[in-house]
């Protein structure tokens, strides 16, 4: 079957990887243009395009997928479907009409639509997620699915651990529709829940929140966009990296017990100073101090 990917996560360039070794080798990759990334500001190139460097597949990085030259160069390519992974950019009606495209969206659809569904079902506390392959249409991941596949949620599982778990799931999933071409069943409307983008508010612990659910944050962000905390009067923000649940009923603001970091019953373990290098929080307290409120 002839193939073109809209991809530009790591998520979507794990799934092109596994697409690239089949039968339905994709013919054209679709991502989203090189972007400034990093302390330094500099051009980055997304990962989907790395990967299909790497696999000497043709890529193309319009700055509007659904602009005429960007869909004359997919119909060029003459897809039996384009499949879409991750590519964090509105599809609209042209591009729907003209094409058949099947989503890859890890999570158990109707439940957590959006962008940012691995780490809204960690966050939630979620005991299951998974992945399911569904038609796109117009609506933000509504269409009907055709396959899904669950997997549990393990009580120290990050995004990154969860992640490529689900990758490995997803392609599986996307290779047997494929193949198999199983029946499109519509979504329930019972259960719809939304995975909004990852904000800064996001990304900062409460110190009115439990420890079990800031660590919920800190391994849901981990090790891509990261957690942090506020520090006592104008001190910035410390990124937080790893953390380990002491008390988890326990709610409060940060502190240092001896050369233990602590928010609320949560130990901080590894953090991430401003502008610098990760360290472990013994070795933050010894070089930095808690700033006073």
């Amino acid at each position: 079957m002839r193939t073109v990917v809209l991809g530009t996560s790591d998520f979507a360039a794990a799934i092109l990887d596994r697409l690239a070794a089949s039968p339905h080798r994709p013919q054209l990759v679709v991502t989203r243009p090189d972007r400034p990334a990093g302390r330094g500001r500099r051009l980055s190139a997304p990962p989907v395009a790395d990967a299909a460097g790497a696999l000497g597949i043709e890529l193309i990085q319009p700055e509007d997928v659904n602009a005429d030259e960007a869909r004359a160069r997919i119909s060029a390519a003459q897809p039996d479907v384009v499949i879409v992974c991750a590519f964090g950019a509105m599809i609209r009606e042209r591009l729907l009409a003209d094409f058949e495209l099947l989503n890859v969206h890890p999570s158990l659809l109707p439940r957590w639509r959006g962008a940012a569904p691995v780490e809204r079902a960690i966050m939630a506390g979620d005991e299951q997620t998974g992945v399911a392959i569904m038609r796109l249409t117009a609506g933000l991941d509504s269409g009907p699915v055709c396959l899904t596949g669950r997997e549990p949620i393990e009580p120290d599982d990050t995004y990154g651990t969860l992640s490529r778990r689900l990758q490995e799931l997803g392609a599986g999933l996307l290779l047997r529709a494929l193949d198999e071409a199983p029946p499109f069943v519509e979504q329930p409307e019972e259960g719809v829940t939304y995975a909004e983008k990852i904000g800064p508010a996001d990304r900062t612990l409460e110190p009115t929140a439990t420890a079990a659910v800031n660590d919920r944050v800190v391994r849901a962000l981990t090790p891509h966009v990261g957690a942090r905390v506020a520090l006592p009067g104008d001190g910035g923000f410390l990124g937080v990296l790893r953390a380990a649940v002491r008390e988890a009923d326990r709610a409060g603001a940060l502190r240092a017990d001896g050369e233990l970091l602590c928010f609320g019953g949560l130990e901080l373990l590894e953090v991430q100073p401003a502008g610098g290098r990760p360290m472990d929080a013994a070795a933050y307290l010894r070089g930095h101090g808690l700033p006073e409120a």
